[in-house]
């Protein structure tokens, strides 16, 4: 199971870290993401991580902005958000891969609940 939290209200130009635990599946085995869904939007691609912690993508959205990172010790993979814009404002979800990091939704076979983030301008 993952579970993201660290979802909240900031203003615009703040920064937020979100954190996605993970139970139940074994940590170092699966590629991570993060991806967006705003209300009325498709759900969107943000960034991924591989096993390793050693290859990350992002989307140009966020490229700059956006870091994503995994703690091994504790099955956690984080979303460090800075500069943060009123587009940035969504839920979002993390998920597992077993595929590989990639910005297609259809590689992760486990996702979380989402946590929201609102960002106010």
């Amino acid at each position: 199971q993952l579970q993201a939290f660290g979802g909240g209200l900031v203003q615009a130009g703040g920064s937020l870290r979100l954190s996605c635990s993970t139970s139940g599946l074994t940590f170092r085995n699966y590629d991570m993401g993060w991806f967006r869904q705003a209300p009325g939007k498709e759900r969107e691609f943000v960034a991924a991580i591989s096993w390793s912690g050693g290859n990350t993508y992002y989307a140009d959205s966020v490229k700059g902005r956006f870091t994503i990172s995994r703690d091994h010790a504790k099955n956690t993979v984080h979303l460090q958000m800075n500069s943060l814009k009123p587009e940035d404002a969504a839920v979002y979800f993390c998920a597992a891969s077993p595929r590989g990091p990639s910005g297609l939704r259809r590689v992760y076979d486990y996702w979380g609940q989402g946590t929201l983030v609102t960002v106010s301008s």
